[in-house]
């Protein structure tokens, strides 16, 4: 069969994510017919903790869903280093957080920030589980979409906001090993169904060694979560050994709150995310009438810390492109004014990764005194005028 918009244009997004379901909303404001089609059967409610500052809260807001936001803001809490038995090193207050991060800011899980846009689509758009893109044509009036169901559709505009590892980039653009530059790192995220006893209440216990870091957060029932990152020169090798065998080998030896949650995820592996490290470098995020937007396009990775925030305001700012420009025209003007963003993003990831996976023990150490440093008064007041500053760039 074919659908056809009447009307008014029409946009299919493929990826129910935060980058699709944020341009779904904000396409349908302005007024675009839109289908979204996301291969997993269901919405998914896991995943780790993410911070929205700076343009992302902006881009929140502008959606409007910073209500439903703040309703399961996760707050600051307190941050706790510690040796690899479990015993506390040093101490960060959740009040340094609260100071340094402003009131323009959130911490969410991100799950809940799909469930928030999830809930604020109109019952105009359409989201089709279980369903992908398998074909694309265009010219230059329409883009023609073939998907997994049998249907054909007809639209305007296709983005592909499905992931790293994005199909509809496949189809368009070249095979993923073009663009998808590893990092050499792993990360697994999990949610814990039982509070972390060996953590306190509204704190995150983080074990830094050479090359990997561990982080259980106890946030109350429902709300905490295990975070791990590591270093490893094959990480195909470890993806197909699973979450449980790579990380129960990565983190095994460590004591605290690490083999409770390690425990936790025997049982319910399926809740884990669990991936290697990579970003998405290209020349271009269109072709014709074909956009990427968020991982597909530019993938920052987590050690930016900033992945969700730019799919907000990258979607945020296409719809603002769109209103003002036709298709062709409007990626071009959106690219060209998000792109040195993504680079300043990817590049202090890239920076970054040090901080997660440290190369040695010296590494470490100095890591502990600027910690120890920036809680001096002096020196904190510098630092939190320089993290404010940062977040409202």
């Amino acid at each position: 069969m074919v659908d056809s918009g009447v009307g008014t244009r029409r946009a299919v997004i493929a990826g129910a994510g935060i980058a699709g379901l944020a341009t779904a909303l904000r396409l349908h404001r302005a007024g675009w017919q839109v289908l979204v089609v996301e291969r997993a059967p269901a919405r998914r409610s896991s995943g780790h903790l993410v911070n929205l500052l700076g343009s992302g809260y902006d881009a929140a807001a502008g959606l409007g869903v910073l209500e439903r936001l703040a309703q399961r803001d996760l707050g600051v809490f307190t941050s706790i280093l510690v040796r690899a038995d479990g015993r506390a090193k040093l101490t960060v207050p959740a009040a340094f957080a609260t100071a340094a991060l402003g009131p323009r800011a959130l911490t969410v899980f991100r799950g809940d920030l799909e469930s928030a846009l999830f809930e604020a689509l109109p019952e105009g758009v359409t989201v089709r589980f279980g369903t992908t893109v398998r074909a694309v044509d265009q010219d230059q009036d329409e883009v023609r979409i073939g998907l997994s169901d049998g249907s054909q559709q007809r639209a305007e505009l296709l983005v592909g906001a499905d992931g790293l590892h994005s199909g509809v980039r496949g189809i368009v653009f070249g095979p993923e090993d073009e663009f998808r530059v590893d990092m050499r790192h792993l990360v697994g995220a999990f949610p814990l169904d039982r509070v972390p006893g060996e953590v306190p209440h509204a704190a995150a216990a983080t074990f830094i060694g050479p090359g990997r870091t561990a982080a259980v957060i106890n946030l109350g029932p429902k709300r905490s979560s295990a975070f791990f990152t590591y270093r490893h020169d094959d990480p195909a090798s470890e993806l197909r050994e699973g979450p449980v065998a790579a990380l129960s080998a990565a983190f095994g030896d460590l004591g605290g709150a690490v083999p409770a949650a390690l425990h936790q995820l025997v049982a319910d592996p399926v809740a884990a995310y669990f991936d290697s490290v990579s970003q998405v470098v290209m020349d271009t995020w269109s072709r014709g009438r074909v956009v990427l937007l968020g991982d597909a396009a530019w993938c920052v990775t987590l050690f930016a810390g900033h992945g969700a925030a730019l799919a907000l305001a990258g979607a945020d700012r296409l719809g603002a492109a769109l209103d003002d420009h036709d298709v062709p025209a409007a990626l071009t003007h959106w690219e060209a004014a998000l792109r040195p963003e993504v680079r300043k993003r990817q590049a202090l990831a890239r920076m970054g990764m040090n901080q997660y996976a440290p190369r040695s023990e010296a590494h470490i150490w100095v890591r502990d005194i600027m910690i120890r440093a920036i809680q001096l008064p002096g020196i904190r007041g510098l630092v939190e005028r320089s993290i404010q500053r940062a977040s409202r760039s």
